[in-house]
């Protein structure tokens, strides 16, 4: 082989590899700004936050190491559209390239995000998350439908708690995508599915945890209008207790997990079966006592004479009713042979009404009469008072008063009132007034 063969060339480790790309890759492109829609965020018990970054169609891995986070900063959440600034870098164990992010600003909502917030907001101005139309779940439904994967860990969950629960329950399973092309389609063919055979009395509907993407199809409106027309009750559960969809805003109850869901749409057998002999119990006291009282009526009846003297009660009643007949016969003689008396009766009754309503108006009246012409006195009386009282208050104003208690008013040929020396200058003409009378004088001088 010749010396330039690439065969003669000496093969490096794959870890001598990655550390060569890692230094390429900082000291060729170093710190940058990066942007991209937040995904796949995890935050371990070491305080660290690694997640996804991407846009259309590309991705990296980022990581944000805590004592790289400054108190206060944000929080990156899937669905969140972030520009990071940090170190590109490899990492050497993966093999990916990944941003050893230093500082993180929020750019705004994500695609997904926007999606999501404008397709909750719709479907909830059409009424689709109102209570009302929410349908209840049965106590004991004897066939429970799971819409969900046959792979994955939410079938299992959900048929462990069952099983546990309540054994003998009909369970079926209508297989679907939890994610991916299609799945949002296949949800939906199974919930109709499930209704027009009418296969099930409660279904539960869902997946296990996982990002935003993953959790995507439980947020399409064809998955949640299916939901929302479902004649069975659906309840939703998707990923874990932090995780919302519009599936769970849709549904007629939500559950925070697969495992919730199955505590939710049955009560354990064992609280049924106590349930049962309590009522059973209820419903034994409740019979004694009836076929008690039952008893104490009949040994009651016993005991009436009607069941030792019947000839004599027979007889009894006989003459009660041939009395009342004589009585009717007496009555009907009267009315037919003295009508006049009783409508005289009746016009000396009227007479004497008509003269008492008579009487009580007139008396209404001058009462009335009365209770005017004192509150006519009253009110002339009040405004005398007020007229006097405002004369008081207008003489006791007035410039005269003033005159009277041995003080005097000094006016100018017009009119004015004297009230500072530059109001008369030398040479102007005064009256004084008095209590008693009036003085005229000139100005000789000022100061």
């Amino acid at each position: 082989m010749s010396a330039d063969s690439p065969f003669d060339q000496k093969a490096i480790p794959v870890r001598e590899l990655t550390a060569k790309v890692r230094l390429l890759l900082e000291r060729s492109i170093g710190k940058i700004w990066v942007e991209g829609e937040c995904s796949n965020v995890s935050a371990p018990a070491s305080g660290h936050i690694y997640f996804t970054l991407k846009d259309e169609t590309s991705q990296i891995q980022a990581a944000w190491f805590r004592g790289r986070r400054l108190p206060g900063a944000l929080t990156p959440k899937d669905g969140m559209k972030l520009r990071i600034y940090g170190l590109i870098t490899a990492y050497e164990r993966g093999s990916q390239i990944q941003v050893l992010v230093e500082q993180a600003e929020d750019a705004g909502a994500g695609d997904l995000q926007k999606r999501f917030e404008e397709l909750k907001k719709r479907l909830q101005t059409e009424g689709l998350f109102d209570a009302a139309r929410k349908k209840p779940l049965p106590l004991l439904p004897a066939r429970i439908g799971i819409v969900t994967s046959p792979t994955g860990a939410a079938i299992r969950d959900i048929l462990q708690v069952l099983t546990r629960r309540y054994p003998d329950r009909h369970i079926l399973l209508a297989p679907v995508m939890a994610q991916g092309d299609g799945s949002a389609r296949g949800i939906v063919a199974a919930i109709q599915f499930l209704n027009a055979r009418k296969l099930v009395d409660v279904m539960i509907v869902g997946r296990g945890g996982g990002s935003l993407e993953d959790l995507w199809s439980f947020n399409e409106e064809i998955v949640a209008r299916a939901i929302a027309a479902s004649n069975i009750p659906v309840i939703s559960a998707v990923g874990h207790e932090v995780d919302f969809t519009i599936s769970d805003f849709v549904a007629d109850l939500r559950a925070p997990t697969p495992s919730a869901a199955a505590e939710l749409v049955i009560g354990r057998k064992a609280d049924f079966e106590l349930q049962v002999r309590r009522g059973q119990q209820r419903l034994n006291t409740a019979l004694q006592h009836r076929l008690l009282q039952y008893k104490s009526r009949l040994d009651r009846a016993r005991g009436h004479k009607l069941f030792h003297e019947p000839r004599h009660l027979i007889r009894a009643k006989v003459q009660h009713v041939e009395r009342l007949d004589e009585r009717m016969r007496t009555a009907l003689r009267r009315r037919a042979t003295d009508p006049q008396r009783a409508l005289a009766e009746h016009r000396i009754q009227l007479r004497h009404l008509m003269e008492h309503r008579l009487h009580e108006t007139q008396r209404r009246i001058d009462d009335l009469d009365r209770i005017r012409q004192t509150r006519m006195t009253d009110q002339l009386r009040m405004q005398r008072d007020r007229l006097n009282a405002l004369e008081r208050q207008l003489r006791a104003l007035s410039p005269y008063q003033v005159l009277r208690r041995g003080f005097s008013i000094t006016r100018a040929a017009d009119g004015r009132v004297i009230k500072q020396t530059g109001d008369a200058p030398p040479g102007t003409e005064l009256e004084t007034l008095l209590q008693d009378g009036s003085i005229r004088s000139v100005v000789s001088t000022t100061g």
